[in-house]
């Protein structure tokens, strides 16, 4: 496996390239154009110039997250078509540029929802989370508001203004998509793309959906095992696989992890690894990775992924922001970097004990 850590970009991320770069065995990045909308066409020279800026660090650009899909194609609107040559043009221009990696998702409106960007932790940490009892009393308009009074004055990934300024038009459109319509829609996207991903062996890796049940009534097609199979069987070629992240499936406590990666041998192209904290049914807060943290198991997690020859980039996932960091929701750098210590000592202790 490859360990890496996510970085915004410059202007963007208050983590630098440096500092990453000093985090023992992170050898790469996952990054992206953040300033790009969904829909925008990829330059070559804003691609090239990313890359460099990662390689002058001594890292690599181990993939890409995300390149956003605009809702067009989500939704099959009349102008869908237009979009997707726009994004097969734009994974071309990675291919050329040596990018084998692109994670995305298939989620409507929200990227993901939290109801908390900074809940105070007992021993004083601060970390997102989420209660569905919340999500139940909130208008959804209202939910740009309450994710940007939280940001720290970050724009966050999948929050992005200009698109969620238009809520009410985003909702409409989808008020005749169901779970059979988005999942067509998401099959045709990526029949659409495979020949592209073929001809430069780009691997387009879905990100689960968070949380793993529908929110303000969107449909979710991405959700444990049953959804992702079907995925896997409904578009076979092996460019199309999965990003697993332990976080978003661990939402639900009933995704047994270490299942779902023996179930996706060969099709799991990317990883990200966090830990949760249950506390009541639809009740929940990012922990620390430590096993014991949360509710999770991460070192089964980590076995299954080197049983199956996993050799794809892994992140640790979403921090805990930690001795007065003040930085971006879940991505401060010092938890990531514990994170990515202990996942390394966990492979190692894998490895030797196979």
């Amino acid at each position: 496996m490859v360990m890496t850590m996510r970085w915004f970009g410059p202007g963007f991320d208050p983590v630098t390239l440096e500092q990453i770069r000093q985090v023992p065995g992170v050898t790469g990045v996952i990054s992206t154009l953040y300033n790009k909308q969904p829909g925008e066409e990829w330059k070559s020279e804003e691609i090239t110039a990313l890359k460099n800026a990662v390689e002058k660090a001594d890292l690599q650009l181990s993939g890409i997250e995300s390149v956003n899909i605009h809702d067009a194609i989500k939704t099959a609107s009349p102008d869908r078509d237009r979009y997707i040559a726009t994004y097969i043009t734009t994974l071309e221009r990675l291919g050329q540029a040596g990018i084998h990696l692109v994670c995305y998702n298939f989620m409507p409106v929200f990227d993901w929802t939290r109801t908390e960007l900074a809940k105070v932790r007992p021993d004083g940490s601060t970390t997102m989370a989420y209660d569905q009892s919340i999500i139940d009393t909130i208008d959804p308009d209202n939910m740009q508001a309450l994710i940007e009074r939280q940001s720290n004055g970050f724009m966050l990934a999948g929050w992005e203004p200009e698109r969620l300024a238009k809520l009410g038009e985003l909702f409409a459109l989808y008020r005749d998509v169901d779970e059979k319509k988005l999942f067509e829609n998401l099959c045709y996207f990526l029949n659409c793309i495979m020949p592209v991903c073929d001809t430069y062996d780009i691997n387009m890796a879905i990100h689960p959906d968070d949380p793993a049940w529908p929110v303000f009534g969107l449909p979710r097609i991405v959700t444990g095992k049953k959804d992702l199979l079907h995925l896997m069987e409904g578009v076979k070629n092996p460019h199309n696989g999965v990003t697993l992240c332990t976080g978003s499936l661990g939402t639900n406590p009933k995704n047994d992890i270490p299942d779902i990666i023996g179930s996706l041998n060969g099709r799991i192209h990317f990883a990200h690894i966090r830990n949760l904290l249950h506390t009541a049914p639809g009740k929940f807060e990012e922990s620390a990775h430590l096993s014991s943290d949360g509710s999770m198991d991460i070192f089964a997690i980590v076995k299954a992924l080197h049983d199956i020859g996993f050799e794809g980039p892994i992140r640790p996932d979403h921090g805990r922001n930690i001795w007065g960091e003040k930085g971006m929701p879940g991505y401060g750098l010092y938890d990531r970097a514990l994170g990515a210590a202990y996942l390394n000592g966990l492979w190692e202790a894998v490895e030797k004990n196979s």
